[in-house]
């Protein structure tokens, strides 16, 4: 049996889904199709912010800086509980940076986008506060901004669940191995054998979308389609116990010119990011990234020349790293632009959009710029319509965007249930409904059965690695037992 759809997208990460989201929303019919889980790669593996980009000011990117501070407050409002404001400290180190032109960098980082719902910035002593208590005591003024926090790969799935809703195909699991380019379609052959007919094809592969394009496509002329050379630069994180217990993170200025983030995370942890590896030219992307020795020693070495207490290789709880693919423009990795570039064509028959580079904060914006070219190419432009719309769960009602008051009010409810903040924060509004089911067996500490068929049936959860380290990061709270008990449970239903 042959389908047919409008739009093929391939690629189940944080533009791959917003696309699909999109499009669907507009009224196509869309198939959205990943080879692993969503947001495996790439878009579970990002610092986790929703952010202007403060440093990329230095390199005179006020395009993008300001594209992004305006998607912050649009994010803020579509999810509120995925997506929440936090404040940040920079320490002031004379040496790297001049006051004035941190001060400069802020008046600009305040104004180039209205603000709403985020505090400006603003001087701080950190001699005696509370926020310069986990310093060094050199350390003794500083800036504070705003920017936002997200649950990354729950933000994936999200979109995804919305395309669902909207009328989308999402399959996971289902690589697409071969699209062949026709005058007026597209013909689509999916891993399990499946085949049919789209009148679009969008490249959403991150990392994988110059190699997608190599191995899988044809066009009329029997050769793969051409590519775009990406530069491909892997980001990697450590998670140690607490290093502070206020509400705020950090931003800490490298000798190097770079940046990394000290994050409260998960309640008792800190998450201290980024690095910036190139991977050697014509390489392909790994299966899995993970942290090399050397970006631990980086990591624990930069974020000690700021923390009172050091950070040491051994700290380290857990690890994670992906690829971002980046435009090649020449530079340093660190330089190199965080924008995307869509690229939307029917030169060689039907058409096609791939997408290169991007960051999380963009991903909105770039899917209804994507929507709207797809929208052209085809011959039936249609209104966009996400600026204003929230995600599933993420219409509070009374609450707004205070996630907080949401949350105890759940609780208020279900005084006896573990868990409840964790889950409002997780599902939103949508957990009213998980916490009415009845809960069944409790698998591991506040996870119960209810949540586990939820997951399973909803958002196309597989394994236990899928649960515990994607859609939540109980992994980190749990014992090596407590993780093998979700997993056995999984295997009983194999």
């Amino acid at each position: 049996m042959v389908d047919d759809f409008d739009v093929v997208v391939v690629g189940g990460g944080i533009n791959g889904t917003g696309l699909a989201r999109d499009l669907a929303g507009r009224g196509w019919r869309v198939l959205l199709a990943e080879r692993d889980d969503l947001a495996s790669h790439t878009s579970s593996a990002s610092t986790k912010l929703v952010h202007g980009g403060l440093r990329y000011l230095e390199t005179y990117e006020f395009s993008l800086v300001r594209k992004a501070l305006q998607e912050r407050e649009v994010l803020l409002r579509s999810a509120p509980h995925l997506i929440q404001p936090l404040r940040f400290v920079l320490p002031h180190a004379p040496h790297l940076r001049p006051a004035w032109m941190i001060r400069i960098g802020l008046f600009l980082y305040d104004h180039l986008a209205r603000r709403e719902l985020l505090p400006g910035s603003h001087g701080l002593r950190l001699a005696g506060s509370v926020y310069g208590a986990p310093l060094k005591p050199e350390f003794t003024r500083g800036f504070v901004y705003s920017d936002g926090w997200v649950d990354d790969a729950r933000l994936v799935v999200l979109n995804a669940q919305d395309a669902q809703a909207r009328g989308a195909e999402v399959l996971t699991r289902c690589a697409v191995t071969r699209a062949v380019r026709g005058a007026d379609g597209w013909q689509v052959t999916l891993q399990n054998g499946r085949q049919f007919r789209s009148r679009a094809l969008v490249n959403a592969a991150g990392p994988w979308a110059e190699r997608f394009l190599r191995d899988h496509t044809q066009g009329a002329s029997g050769q793969p389609l051409p590519a775009r050379g990406l530069r491909l630069v892997k980001g990697s994180h450590i998670v140690v116990d607490q290093r502070f217990t206020h509400d705020h993170a950090y931003i800490f200025q490298n000798a190097d010119g770079r940046i990394i983030f000290a994050i409260p995370y998960q309640d008792r942890f800190t998450l201290i990011g980024t690095t910036d590896v190139e991977l050697p030219e014509h390489e392909d992307p790994p299966s899995r990234a993970t942290i090399a020795e050397d970006e631990i020693a980086y990591l624990c070495e930069q974020a000690s020349r700021y923390l009172a207490q050091p950070v040491k290789p051994a700290d380290v709880l857990w690890t994670y790293a992906g690829v971002r693919p980046l435009l090649d423009e020449g530079g340093s990795a660190s330089a190199v632009t965080r924008d995307y570039l869509l690229e939307a064509n029917a030169d060689g028959g039907a058409p096609l959009l791939n997408v290169w580079g991007g960051k999380l904060t963009t991903y909105r914006k770039l899917a209804e710029d994507g929507a709207a070219q797809i929208g052209e190419l085809l011959g039936d432009a249609r209104k966009a319509w996400t600026a204003g719309t929230t995600l599933p769960g993420g219409d509070l009602g009374a609450h707004g965007v205070n996630i907080d008051a949401f949350a105890a009010e759940l609780q208020a409810a279900y005084p006896a249930r573990p868990g409840v903040r964790r889950i409002a924060r997780a599902y939103g509004s949508k957990a009213r409904e998980l916490l009415a089911a009845p809960t069944g067996t409790e698998i591991a500490p506040g996870l119960f059965e209810s949540e586990l068929h939820h997951l399973v049936e909803s958002e196309w959860a597989t394994s236990a690695e899928d649960v515990l380290w994607r859609r939540s990061k109980l992994g980190l709270h749990y014992t090596a037992e407590q993780r093998e008990a979700v997993a056995a449970w999984f295997k009983t239903r194999t």
